[in-house]
């Protein structure tokens, strides 16, 4: 009709929305009407208040082996693109979305820390990284550090390391590389949540299982043991 503005989300015009994309808008309409309760501009009950989120299958979350971070390297080294490098790097030692990495400002950068801004969460969070890292995406600039280049590291990712990853875990793959390796390596899985910043637990129980000693309880405390 003459004078009237449609607003479509571009997630929305692919198809059937997924349950995760069903789930965060729904969680995002919940937000709204109690933020205008708390105004004073909504009476009464709020809508969706009752409405549970979708269950959703538990998603497979690829990440790469020891060999495959190894060649992965040294495809990502020989590119003409040498900022790729320094995400990739930057991501795999702090578990980083590929845009919070990518997107890295001078100013966001200490001595052998970098703060992570804008995050998908909306809280800042500090990572420790090595000298040599800092050393090598140092710049000094308090403006962006790095050209971000994406589509080639996709590329490099599906054709040169042959690499089966779950439909939209391109980039994401490092973030799950970093966690996966962290808890294979010993690591605490409160800190590894502090880490990626996650908002639940419940995400970061997920890598729960790639410790060493993942449930081997079981072994031991069972009422058979001792028997």
């Amino acid at each position: 009709m003459s004078g009237e503005f449609i607003f479509v989300d571009a997630r929305w015009q692919k198809g059937a929305p997924s349950i995760a994309t069903l789930n965060s808008e729904l969680a995002r309409f919940k937000a709204m009407f109690s933020k205008l309760k708390e105004l004073g501009e909504w009476k009464g009950q709020k809508p969706l208040e009752e409405v549970k989120p979708f269950e959703d299958h538990e998603r497979t979350m690829a990440f790469l082996q020891k060999e495959q971070i190894s060649l992965l390297l040294e495809q990502v080294e020989g590119h003409q693109r040498t900022d790729m490098l320094k995400i990739v790097k930057l991501c795999l030692s702090t578990g980083a979305r590929w845009n919070e990495a990518a997107q890295l400002k001078g100013s966001q950068l200490s001595k052998f820390k970098v703060t992570f801004t804008n995050t998908k969460t909306k809280k800042n969070r500090s990572v420790p990284i090595s000298e040599s890292l800092y050393n090598e995406i140092y710049k000094p600039t308090s403006g962006k550090l790095f050209e971000e280049y994406y589509t080639p590291f996709c590329y490099i990712l599906k054709n040169k390391l042959g690499v089966e990853l779950p439909s939209g875990q391109a980039s994401h793959v490092l973030r799950h590389t970093f966690a996966s390796h962290f808890m294979m390596n010993g690591g605490n899985i409160l800190l590894l949540r502090d880490i990626l910043c996650h908002a639940d637990i419940s995400m970061t129980m997920r890598y729960a299982h790639f410790a060493p000693d993942h449930l081997s309880e079981a072994i031991t405390h069972n009422p058979i043991t001792n028997l």
